[in-house]
């Protein structure tokens, strides 16, 4: 099966792509080398393949946006740190960072707004407490993700971040591993039940699993932004199992991964191409194991713990939750928080995949939680708060088509107010572009930054996915409204959240509702519902229309769009549009419509117009897709 790979690698690989041609130009270390010197010349001395990319290898990011300021990424493996090293990122960030901090989607943390001038001095106090930044960049090995409680859970089956830290010690500082890489390379691994650190959205996952009565990790592969990894049907027994198939697959991901298209140069491609079974087979051939076939995989459920502000680990103690919206933090409020874990901790944090941290071995809850940290970073906050996500943005990210960060809190914050939820999870991830950093597609509703036009001008807006889960082996959302305008993609989002709470039962999630009541319709009708129920509020239409239980369209969005007409023609004009039709052809009985004007005294134009379309009694005249009535129901025309 390796000659599979051979050949796509051949196939493929006729002409390096720029990036890889600047690669050979000379090695990433002699950039860092050179660190120093730029420091002491400054700014202008650094060279522009420096900064686009030779110093990203070692975590040192060159932001446009900020000009002549660095943002550093840091390597806090599985999101584990310890108070000191959490005192001293937080000192650094407050003494050179304009006490700003990120917390990211893979539990770890970014310091920004450095000058180069700055940045020898905070390397060399990070490295004194055994903190990283290097290959947190592109063609590397990133951080890997893991379970935040791990073996302190009472989930946990397998203890696995000692085993992430010697999958680390395999790449980490080498230059053998140091931006040799066809693209950048996510791994994570968990041995437990609960699916908290995005499990399947990496190259290369680890999850817990059982075979033959053992407790070992099956393997998924090529997970990325838009994509879950799939099972390679292989099954690892144990930790020395897992080291020889992590070094085998990024092996073979440098030796034949593609570097032509470096938009399709991911291990997802190199899969594609020769298809999963010859990947695990040439994974098998060379390593000269023959690994078991995949056991069965439990990593499965939710992760839940926000919603509570706690969980109870095995040793009678607590992690307290710390809820940090859009992971914006600060030098400060990093440094409290490394003090708080060691008055009322182990001295021990987590940071988690939803960009918040947790307070590890606590004894005394209440007492922590009278400390003035928790009035800014909530324990529990709101179901639209507890769950949130959102990614750099246009203050920072040379990709971010909207500003994201304060998009997404001043969203939650208005569901907040407007449709108040008790009992409820709703996980809303909102990335700034399609690039996905975060993860929209796996939240219960995403949000993707774009364009949208506005009376003919383009203003910020944003596509909104639905359905994506973290539970199961995790699941893509779909799309269900494109191009939103940002301003009015709060009130869609509001509609829904009245039908949930409508319709849900006691403590249902988001995601079960979901899976009992959208999913029984179209993806265009679930949008054009949300569109038109907003629409009916502004315009202060008293009209009760929503979504059901019992669905007899059978997700047909010609059967669902004629329905939803006739429902709301009755609901408005107290009797029905015709007297017969066919349900399944909606074929009209010789029957002319009778215009509801004369029936609705002062009804709205646009509703009107839109019914008239919706139930025309000439078939070749009527709607039969919502894109063609949504016009009328915009609020913004």
């Amino acid at each position: 099966m390796l000659r599979d790979l051979q050949e796509a690698y051949l196939a493929r690989n006729k002409k390096l792509n720029k990036v890889e041609v600047m690669k050979n130009s000379k090695t990433p270390q002699e950039a860092y080398d050179m660190l120093e010197e730029y420091a002491s010349k400054g700014f202008d001395s650094v060279p522009e393949e420096d900064k686009s990319y030779f110093l990203k290898c070692f975590g040192i990011y060159y932001r446009p946006a900020t000009p002549e300021k660095f943002m550093l990424k840091l390597r806090i493996p599985g999101g584990a740190m310890n108070a000191e090293q959490a005192k001293v990122i937080g000192l650094c960030a407050k003494e050179f960072g304009q006490n700003y901090i990120d917390l990211t989607t893979r539990q770890q943390c970014e310091i920004r707004f450095l000058t180069i001038e700055s940045l020898p001095i905070i390397i060399k106090r990070l490295d004194a407490v055994g903190v990283s930044a290097f290959q947190t960049g592109v063609d590397n090995i990133r951080g890997i993700v893991a379970d935040p409680f791990d073996d302190m859970a009472y989930d946990n089956v397998l203890p696995s971040h000692k085993t992430l830290l010697k999958l680390q010690e395999k790449f980490l500082g080498s230059a053998e591993w140091i931006s040799t890489l066809p693209r950048k390379f996510n791994t994570s691994i968990t041995g437990n039940y609960s699916n908290r650190c995005n499990a399947y959205g990496n190259d290369c996952c680890f999850v817990l699993a059982q075979k033959d009565g053992i407790f070992g990790y099956n393997l998924y592969l090529g997970g990325r932004v838009g994509h879950i990894a799939k099972s390679a049907d292989i099954f690892l027994r144990n930790e020395e199992e897992v080291l020889l198939a992590f070094s085998t697959i990024t092996q073979l991901f440098k030796q034949y991964g593609f570097r032509d298209n470096r938009n399709k140069n991911r291990l997802q491609f190199l899969i594609e191409a020769v298809g999963m079974r010859a990947m695990s087979e040439a994974i098998r051939e060379h390593s000269g194991v023959d690994f078991a076939h995949a056991g069965e995989t439990l990593t499965t459920l939710d992760y839940s713990e926000p919603d509570h502000g706690k969980v109870a680990l095995k040793d009678a103690t607590f992690g307290v939750h710390a809820i940090v919206p859009s992971g914006i933090f600060s030098g400060s409020a990093m440094y409290k928080a490394g003090e708080l874990a060691e008055e009322y901790g182990n001295g021990e944090l987590r940071f988690d995949m939803e960009q918040s941290l947790y307070i590890m071995g606590v004894k005394d809850i209440d007492a922590l939680l009278e400390e003035n940290f928790f009035r800014e970073y909530k324990n529990i906050n709101t179901p639209y708060l507890n769950h949130l996500i959102a990614c750099a943005g246009t203050a920072h990210c040379p990709f971010g088509v909207i500003e994201n960060k304060n998009d997404a809190i001043e969203m939650a914050e208005y569901l907040s107010e407007t449709v108040p939820l008790e009992s409820a999870r709703v996980r809303m991830y909102w990335s700034a572009c399609v690039k996905g950093c975060g993860i929209h597609g796996v939240g219960d509703l995403g949000f993707e930054g774009c364009k949208a036009k506005v009376n003919g001008l383009n203003e910020s807006g944003v596509n909104i996915y639905l359905g994506g889960r973290l539970s199961g082996e995790s699941a893509e959302g779909y799309t269900i409204i494109k191009s939103a305008p940002l301003f009015y993609a709060k009130f869609y989002i509001e509609s829904l959240m009245l039908e949930y709470a409508r319709m849900k039962k006691p403590s249902e999630t988001f995601e079960a509702f979901h899976i009992r009541v959208l999913r029984n319709y179209t993806p265009a009708y679930i949008g054009f519902m949300m569109m038109l129920q907003s629409y009916l509020r502004s315009k202060k239409i008293d009209v009760s229309i929503g979504f059901e239980t019992k669905v007899t369209t059978g997700r047909n969005e010609e059967f669902e769009l004629f329905e939803l007409g006739r429902k709301l023609y009755y609901l408005l004009a107290k009797q029905e549009p015709y007297s017969a039709y066919e349900r399944f052809t909606n074929t009209i009985k010789s029957e002319e419509l009778c215009d509801i004007r004369s029936l609705v005294e002062g009804i709205d134009e646009n509703i009107a117009l839109m019914l008239e379309s919706i139930l025309h009694t000439d078939e070749k005249r009527r709607a039969v897709v919502f894109s063609e009535v949504s016009n009328y129901i915009m609020m913004y025309k």
